[in-house]
């Protein structure tokens, strides 16, 4: 593969294998570094702000997040390029050691820890007991797979008061995560966690420990080059969750006592030291929080991010360091004292730097999250001084539910605190966005919170105080307000089809980005509808028609904002309609399933319903026969007569013109408008298309992307 290692010849090129915000900012710090950049998007993601901002764009082929985790295609994409460096951002392929270890193969540079690395603190069992190794304290627990029988155990040696954490071997990101506070609850926990693993990384291990119930999450940022060479740049708070996903980042971690902070950045360099750990990495404590301002303070490790993390920009903000930069120039063979990042020029944190996430999501006053999407209608970033943006937004995008929520970073830096705190929460209300619901509600709540400004906190204060938080605040924007305009299912205008604009104004052009699953909500009579409690998408279904169902039964697992949801029925009875299939994305209260309740007993009920899977409706049927009746091989004579005269027909040219079995023809069974003077058979047999064949392909796909090669056909076929 060409590296284009040349520094004589055109700059270097960096494919950044990942999407969205941290796409935008990985392109924004090579372009300052004099890289050429290469961006990727799947088939719905062509729209996203990141394909705006790099030298190239080129596509991958599939939908949602499976395009960007082919790590087959990532890698043609930049042999294709011929870029010297890939960069994964965060999430999707940045810990996947295989990846790290193809780009190497290819003679490419991946722009994070080598591939051993991140296999070895992939596993955070291994990577527990790797600690203990180097003398940092963890928690009680099993640190290799356990089965549910030995989690039983070893949550039975525990204090009656105690509770664990079921944890995924290979996950991360709040995923494959149970807290369980009773041993009732342990069974079902259990199997979700091994789902949600094996969802996340194909690896369905799960190990325990016991919960810390009051806790602080600290994490440490580290960076070293491939001499051995360590530093850390300081530490960062991440107490402010939601179900172990973080909300909101300060650094540096406020009411810390200095040495207790020196431990734990101890602890951090001893594990990166042994490890020999190169680029950057997180390694992540829990603090108890009754003792952290104490210099005895007890901490214990959690595990290592080997990656960039999306709180990294806190880290940036009071050191004044580009940590994007910092990692791509490491990969590309710099010291850290190249760089200026040798301990003793990593300068001491300036103030407090604060991000609070903006997701895409609805919220109830219980605390029950929802993932929102639709269109951007207005999108307004603030712009004061202090205050820094990173985001995949901008006015009139179609925000799309089959990626992450987070819509945009907003990060305040001040010189206390308390200042922080303020100009961070003016910022959020100064953040013009409409048409899709977000978190800034709560986040302005919680930035006011006299705990919060005090930092007061633990990784449980949302949960315990969420009524307060959910209050409607009576500004614009509030929670209240955004329920009234949040999207639902329903039709919009594809912005991939160029002729869907011939249906506006047949749609709600409130409506966001369509469901993919049937929009036929029609009660089926003698049943009952079973819905959807959240906007998400179908990952698991446990339910076939035809099948008796009890009270209780689980019926299809739904994902959505990184977690998985049981949906169950309430009734008894006979599943005589299931109204998605696997991978559709539904809107909330979409109807998954229609039931006829019945008294289903213990047994078996005879007469279930046989579902031929190969049987054609006769309505299907004819639309079969109509379509088919309008190509060439139902009209010998017609084809017969153009032969005659030396000329081909209008279809081969259209099969030859478009790459293979991309057009997709539009009014195929539109005829003549000849009624008062021919029959409709006649009509349909010698004027099929009315004369125009008409649709969208693809031409020269293999030359150009899709937004290049996508074009619109018509074509005369008077014969």
């Amino acid at each position: 593969m060409n590296s284009n290692t040349n520094e004589s010849e055109s700059p270097q090129s960096l494919l950044i294998a990942n999407r969205g915000e941290i796409a935008v900012r990985i392109a924004r710090a090579a372009t300052d570094l004099g890289l050429r950049t290469v961006s990727v998007y799947s088939e719905d993601d062509s729209a996203c702000l990141h394909t705006k901002v790099t030298d190239e764009s080129k596509s991958l082929q599939g939908s949602g997040p499976g395009a960007y985790l082919d790590l087959d295609q990532i890698l043609a994409a930049a042999d294709a390029a011929k870029c010297a460096l890939i960069h994964p951002g965060y999430g999707f392929l940045s810990e996947n050691a295989v990846f790290a270890r193809r780009c190497a193969e290819a003679g490419i540079k991946f722009v994070g820890p080598r591939a051993d690395t991140i296999e070895f603190f992939g596993d955070k069992g291994k990577a527990r007991t790797f600690a203990e190794k180097c003398d940092v304290p963890i928690m009680a627990g099993i640190s290799t797979p356990v089965t549910i029988d030995e989690a039983r155990e070893f949550f039975a040696s525990l204090n009656p008061a105690d509770s664990i954490m079921i944890k995924a071997i290979g996950g991360g990101g709040g995923r494959g995560m149970r807290l369980v506070h009773n041993s009732s609850e342990l069974d079902s926990n259990y199997d979700q966690c091994v789902s949600e693993a094996m969802a996340v990384c194909g690896l369905g291990d799960v190990y325990v420990e016991q919960f810390l119930p009051h806790a602080r999450h600290i994490e440490i940022q580290v960076v070293g080059d491939e001499a051995g060479n360590i530093s850390h740049i300081w530490d960062r708070d991440c107490s402010i969750q939601r179900r172990h996903q973080k909300l909101v980042e300060v650094a540096p971690s406020p009411n810390l006592s200095g040495k207790l902070r020196e431990r734990i950045i101890d602890a951090a360099l001893r594990m990166a030291m042994e490890s020999e750990y190169s680029s950057l990495g997180t390694f992540e404590f829990l603090v108890d929080a009754d003792s952290a301002s104490k210099d005895d303070g007890t901490f214990a490790f959690i595990e290592v991010n080997p990656r960039l993390q999306v709180e990294h920009t806190v880290t940036e903000a009071v050191t004044g360091i580009d940590l994007v930069q910092a990692q791509i120039r490491i990969a590309s063979g710099a010291s850290l004292a190249e760089v200026g990042l040798d301990q003793d020029s990593v300068p001491e944190p300036d103030g407090y730097a604060l991000q609070a996430r903006i997701n895409m999501e609805t919220l109830a006053s219980d605390g029950t999250v929802r993932p929102s999407s639709g269109t951007l209608d207005v999108f307004n970033p603030p712009s004061d001084s202090g205050l820094r943006i990173d985001t995949l937004g901008y006015a009139n995008y179609e925000v799309s539910p089959r990626f992450d929520s987070l819509l945009a970073k907003l990060i305040g830096h001040a010189p206390t605190f308390a200042r922080t705190a303020e100009q961070t929460r003016k910022g959020l209300g100064d953040f013009g966005i409409e048409g899709v619901s977000t978190s800034i509600p709560l986040l302005q709540k919680l930035l006011e919170h006299p705990k919060f400004i005090e930092y007061r906190v633990s990784t449980s204060f949302i949960d315990e105080h969420i009524a307060e938080l959910t209050e409607p605040n009576g500004r614009p924007g509030s929670t209240a307000d955004q329920d009234e305009t949040r999207a639902t299912a329903g039709a919009d205008i594809d912005a991939v089809d160029p002729l869907a604009v011939l249906d506006h104004g047949k749609a709600d052009l409130a409506t966001a980005v369509p469901s993919t699953a049937s929009n036929d909500e029609t009660e089926e009579p003698g049943t009952i509808s079973v819905r959807s409690p959240m906007q998400g998408t179908v990952v698991q279904i446990d339910i076939a028609e035809g099948d008796i169902v009890h009270a209780g039964q689980q019926l299809l697992v739904l994902e959505a904002m990184k977690m998985q949801h049981l949906v169950t029925t309430d009734c008894g009875g006979i599943v005589r309609r299931l109204n998605v299939k696997l991978n559709d994305t539904i809107y909330e209260d979409h109807a998954l399933v229609f039931i006829e309740e019945a008294d289903v007993g213990e047994g078996n009920i005879a007469g279930d319903e046989v579902i031929d899977l190969e049987y054609i409706r006769p309505d299907l049927a004819e639309v079969h026969e109509r379509i088919a009746l309008g190509l060439d091989e139902a009209r010998p004579e017609a084809v017969a007569k153009r032969r005659k005269t030396g000329h081909r027909t209008a279809r081969e040219n259209i099969d030859d013109l478009c790459d293979p079995e991309s057009f997709i023809e539009y009014g195929s069974l539109v005829i003549a408008a000849q009624r008062s003077r021919r029959d409709i058979d006649d009509l349909i047999r010698n004027t099929p298309a009315d004369g125009m064949v008409t649709g969208i392909g693809r031409v020269n796909g293999d030359l150009f992307d899709e937004s290049k090669s996508r074009c619109a056909v018509l074509s005369y076929d008077y014969i």
